[in-house]
């Protein structure tokens, strides 16, 4: 058995709500629900104003034709600004001020924090969507120490199947597998946008593995990716991959259009997208072309200079993002019972990616050489809060990369490189390093032991 060491998001112990100092409010722009236990402390307060205000705004769930039970007992009417109801004056909950925090939906007495668990080990990730939660995350220049104890894998003992047929199983070595991803995330020797692609390669090999399309335990795979990132044998490939920034910059609009139209939009979300469309100089008789010079000026100019002096903001990012998704398996997919595409998954993360780093760009364009870390934390906690939120939001994206052939590898190497190669853009880059990765030896017999 091999042993790893267990990397948890013990940063998220750190939070500290900030209360009315805080410049949103976590009680606006969604439904909150409402499990049975908490209906039923509800009915049983005193009577009184509050009481009286519950019951006036609270909504039960209709049960569904075919459906044993709705998916929410009950959740709260919010009022014409999506604000939530119980809000008092100073924009405090008056439940929590009245009763105590005992009271409170599960909901809002865990947020932002949300969990999950992984082979018996529960997990406490912070939402970004909190801006207090988006300061502590994005500004720690040393977000992951301490590390844990190692511990013994495989630990999704319920795999079925004899050792071999363990070893192929991604959910088997969660462990490992995101001790790696997280690796290649931190390590600067490359740009954040190859250390991307190379876990776009670590996913679809991952995939090949457990379809049986490659013949390689995975503890050996990892062992020979990690010593290739580490030789850099796949930086002159990736060197030579095409940029588009046109195309780059299409998807980028029509994701965050989408956020505009399938989300109630708050005031700081507008302001945001205002900040980011004028800094790419959006306006009457604006073109593709004009915009995209203006993307591209803007990125060149004030947003990589800033993120060159601060580089583990974006990698922050990227984490925080990986623990909350439960990367590359997805929410659920760490069951032994369960098939998830890894592919799949490093698409939805490359799209997050890609629509948050645009809009950082168009926002750094927009405050020229005034761009700094507040820029940042407002322009990701008020993204977040409407796509973090959003229950098919993720889907959507993937919908939309797959109707623009992004999703693969080429369309990847776009969305995530911003300069052109040197010399021309080779448009068989992709192809030839997927190749070549493909000719590496990974054969069980030649797979380190």
């Amino acid at each position: 058995m091999k042993t790893t060491d267990l990397i948890l998001p013990s940063y998220t112990e750190a939070f500290r709500c900030i209360g009315t100092a805080c410049e949103d409010t976590c009680c606006s722009g969604w439904l909150v629900p409402i499990d049975r236990g908490t209906h039923e402390k509800f009915q049983a307060l005193p009577a009184g104003p509050l009481r009286t205000l519950i019951n006036a705004n609270i909504q039960i769930t209709v049960e569904s034709e075919g459906r044993s039970k709705p998916p929410t007992f009950a959740t709260l009417r919010m009022t014409g600004n999506h604000q939530c109801p119980l809000l008092s004056e100073d924009r405090l909950c008056r439940i929590q001020a009245e009763y105590g925090e005992t009271f409170l939906p599960p909901t809002c007495a865990s947020y932002p924090r949300t969990s999950h668990r992984i082979g018996g080990i529960e997990e406490k990730v912070l939402m970004l969507s909190c801006p207090e939660a988006a300061r502590l995350v994005l500004l720690n220049p040393d977000l992951l120490s301490p590390v844990h104890p190692a511990i013994t894998e495989p630990v999704c003992s319920e795999i079925a199947g004899d050792a071999t047929e363990q070893s192929r199983s991604p959910q088997a070595w969660f462990w490992s597998i995101r001790k790696c991803v997280l690796a290649v995330v931190r390590n600067r020797a490359y740009p954040i946008w190859q250390r991307l692609f190379l876990l776009g390669l670590l996913c679809g090999q991952l995939d090949a593995i457990a379809n049986g399309e490659l013949d390689c335990p995975i503890p050996a795979y990892l062992h020979e990716f990690e010593a290739i990132v580490l030789v850099g044998s796949l930086r002159a490939g990736m060197d030579a991959l095409p940029a588009d920034c046109a195309l780059q910059l299409d998807v980028v609009l029509r994701l965050a259009g989408m956020l505009l139209t399938k989300c109630n939009a708050s005031p700081r979300f507008f302001d945001c997208v205002h900040a980011f469309t004028a800094g790419i100089g959006n306006g009457p008789g604006a073109t593709l072309e004009s915009l995209t010079a203006r993307y591209t000026q803007a990125h060149d100019q004030f947003y990589a200079p800033f993120f060159d002096r601060h580089p583990y903001i974006l990698e922050n990012y990227l984490i925080n993002t990986i623990f909350r998704c439960q990367y590359p398996f997805g929410r659920g997919g760490t069951s032994p019972s369960s098939r998830p595409s890894l592919a799949r998954e490093h698409a939805l993360l490359t799209g997050q990616f890609a629509l948050m780093r645009g809009l950082l760009i168009g926002v750094a364009g927009f405050h020229a050489e005034a761009f700094c870390a507040n820029h940042v934390v407002f322009t990701v906690q008020s993204a977040s809060k409407h796509f973090e939120h959003h229950p098919d939001f993720l889907n959507q994206v993937y919908d939309l990369l797959a109707e623009s052939r992004m999703e693969g590898d080429r369309g990847r190497a776009i969305l995530l490189r911003h300069t052109e190669p040197p010399g021309l853009a080779s448009q068989t880059g992709v192809t030839g390093l997927i190749a070549r990765w493909e000719r590496e030896p990974k054969t069980k017999a030649t797979c380190p032991p």
